[in-house]
């Protein structure tokens, strides 16, 4: 408890964390929690810094829950208030705001930030406390490795796993037609990390070989030389473990250096909304894994991306999704036993979501003991000027075009 007192004496002191309290509807709050009382749901998120892009879709997916949640008489009767610190993409800075938010501010509940690097120390104060934690972004394979008991991913898939589809589908190609050599570029995080290298042991059993395999700091903005690397070795498919601005500082390098690869694929970036103008329009034949699709006939996407839409001015994407997913599992857990606040409560609604299969706007999900999700991402592609479902065959909007047409 010293430990934990310090930190979060500091952080009052400090006094630099952003905090928005986002009310979805009206209500009176009372003195003390009772049934007019909201259900305070806190989290810190990466609103500036390195993650700041993908951060505030998190953040626009967590207001949307909360107010679709409102809309039809919040929980238990309550109506949920959320409340966001910017973590400014800071480990240390994401631990003193879970401190904050459980520790001096007393919130019923917490859901989990943006990006494997926040996610894990977040996760240590949350257990640290005995909360439940549902968490839309820590993907990479560590985040299931450091024995949390309260930690679920809502999500499909984990990252080492997100392009189980497209890895299959290369192997499978004639021996005439496949890949013989790749390129690998990787920023250094677990879950971009994770996402390329999960391919490229996949592929190396296979037979593909690798021919550059780089991996550069999340604050890299000058792209130049890994790209000569990548067209000097004339690599026949090129994958990034990226995340939004080096996936496209990236891409626009090769493009300038007219390195034609037979297949590009790179994590989160292509499926941003202004991928496709940052790169020049160029998307023609890009890949990228992705966990959700805005077309998903489940009943709550199709409220999900209506309401959304009404809300924001635009469809939800993946990052909003997974916020949202979060969101529904925590709600379907309090709703389910009954409660929502520190203490014993948390126990229950652990043990609720370690047993139990919650239906989402991305399909049913459900755990393995350490909080990883029994499932497989979906492959998309940009064909025809927009980005499509390619893989698996039984979820696919279009073809997979394959070999890439030039940049």
């Amino acid at each position: 408890m010293t430990t934990r007192m310090k930190r979060i004496q500091w952080m009052t002191a400090l006094g630099a964390s952003l905090t928005l309290a986002l009310t979805a509807c009206g209500g009176d709050d009372g003195g003390s929690a009772g049934a007019d009382d909201p259900i305070v749901v806190g989290v810190s998120l990466p609103l500036t810094g390195d993650f700041s892009e993908p951060g505030k879709g998190v953040q626009r997916g967590y207001e949307a829950w909360a107010k679709i949640t409102n809309d039809k008489g919040g929980l238990l009767g309550r109506k949920v208030e959320l409340k966001i610190l910017d973590d400014q993409s800071n480990a240390d800075r994401v631990v003193a705001d879970y401190e904050q938010l459980i520790g001096k501010d007393n919130v019923d509940l917490v859901v989990g930030p943006f990006s494997t690097r926040l996610v894990v120390p977040a996760a240590r104060v949350a257990e640290e406390y005995g909360m439940l934690f549902v968490e839309p972004a820590g993907a990479a394979k560590e985040v299931f490795e450091q024995g949390f008991k309260n930690l679920f991913y809502a999500a499909p898939a984990v990252a080492n796993d997100h392009y189980n589809h497209l890895a299959e589908y290369v192997l499978a190609l004639p021996s005439d037609q496949r890949p013989k050599t790749a390129a690998y570029a990787a920023m250094d995080d677990p879950f971009a990390q994770g996402t390329a290298y999960g391919l490229k042991e996949k592929l190396e059993a296979g037979g593909v070989r690798t021919v550059v395999d780089e991996v550069y700091p999340p604050n890299t903005t000058d792209f130049g030389s890994i790209a000569a690397k990548i067209a000097a070795s004339k690599a026949d498919m090129v994958v990034g473990g990226s995340q939004y601005q080096d996936g496209v500082n990236l891409i626009v390098a090769l493009q300038q250096l007219k390195y034609q690869p037979k297949l590009a694929a790179f994590s989160t970036a292509p499926t941003n909304p202004e991928f496709a103008a940052a790169i020049g329009n160029k998307t023609e034949g890009i890949l990228s894994p992705t966990g959700y699709t805005q077309d998903a006939k489940y009943p709550s996407n199709t409220e999900f991306v209506e309401k959304y839409a009404a809300q924001f001015g635009s469809p939800p994407e993946e990052d909003e999704a997974n916020a949202y997913t979060t969101g529904q599992v925590v709600a379907a857990a309090v709703t389910a036993v009954g409660c929502a606040e520190q203490g014993e409560c948390q126990k229950k609604l652990v043990e609720w979501v370690r047993t139990n299969t919650v239906e989402t706007v991305v399909g049913p999900l459900s755990w393995d003991e350490t909080g990883k999700p029994k499932g497989a991402h979906m492959i998309q592609q940009w064909v025809g000027g927009k980005i499509q479902i390619v893989l698996p065959a039984a979820a696919k909007e279009t073809d997979l075009v394959y070999p890439k047409p030039a940049w």
